[in-house]
């Protein structure tokens, strides 16, 4: 089934056969963002067209920042997988899915070069106009698949977008050398305190005051998007100041 492209910064059409209705008459209100982690752009929309990959994407972005679009954006991709963000779980309905192209952490994960990260800002920007997606619903697959997945990563320059209204960021709050955090295990009013704010943020975790294994995967895909420097799961100085901080941009952000 061939399509006119949604955004004119898709210059190839290259239609997937995995997509469907979105459910319940769900709109896109969440750009998730990915990596391929494939050895190249062509094999990555190959296998995302083909009906026995079980997945697919709205868009690939080659290296070069060319746009390949595979499935309409009324359309329901297969890009999420389990996630889940602000309680839905269906985020595959409620999304349109942008995968980058980077043979990713299993690969070498090269950075991401300047003109494809142009054309993520290029094509985000205008996605997120039409659809009035906020800042702060545009996310990466580890922040809604959290131990699953990790990519787009901690080399992806999500500053760049925030600078372009694309994305909710502050910059993080320096780590210290002397504060190794609490690990695995560790049971603190602090942990409950992080559970909570991390949960208010969207991120689907119990404040139960226990930071187990569970918790240890969300600390670690929110330290992949806001604090990626050091992305350990655990939960020091840092860790804690920074998620404080987003909370109160995005408080000051619904507000103005």
């Amino acid at each position: 089934m061939t399509f006119e492209p949604d955004t004119p910064f898709a210059t190839t059409v290259h239609p997937a056969h995995n997509h469907e209705p979105r459910r319940g008459g769900a709109r896109p209100s969440l750009l998730i963002l990915h990596y391929t982690g494939m050895a190249s752009a062509e094999r990555a929309i190959d296998w995302l067209a083909r009906p026995d990959s079980g997945v697919s994407c709205h868009y690939v972005i080659d290296e070069s920042g060319k746009i390949t679009q595979l499935v309409p954006e009324e359309r329901r991709a297969w890009h999420a997988g389990v996630s889940c963000w602000r309680g839905e779980t269906d985020i595959n309905s409620h999304s349109i899915g942008i995968e980058i192209h980077n043979p990713g952490h299993q690969n070498g994960y090269p950075d991401f070069p300047a003109a494809q990260m142009q054309a993520v800002v290029a094509l985000s920007k205008d996605i997120a106009r039409r659809h009035r997606i906020a800042p702060d619903n545009i996310l990466a697959h580890s922040d809604v698949a959290p131990g699953r997945k990790i990519d787009p990563g901690e080399k992806f320059n999500w500053l760049m977008l925030a600078r372009e209204g694309l994305s909710l960021w502050v910059r993080p709050s320096p780590i210290l050398a002397d504060d190794p955090g609490l690990g695995l295990g560790a049971e603190s009013p602090r942990v409950q305190c992080a559970q909570a704010n991390l949960a208010a943020y969207g991120y689907e975790v119990e404040a139960t005051g226990r930071l187990d294994a569970a918790t240890e995967n969300v600390f670690k895909a929110f330290q992949l998007h806001f604090r990626p420097r050091r992305v350990d799961g655990r939960l020091d100085r840092s860790t804690e100041v920074t998620l404080a901080r987003l909370l109160e941009a995005r408080r000051k952000c619904a507000a103005a």
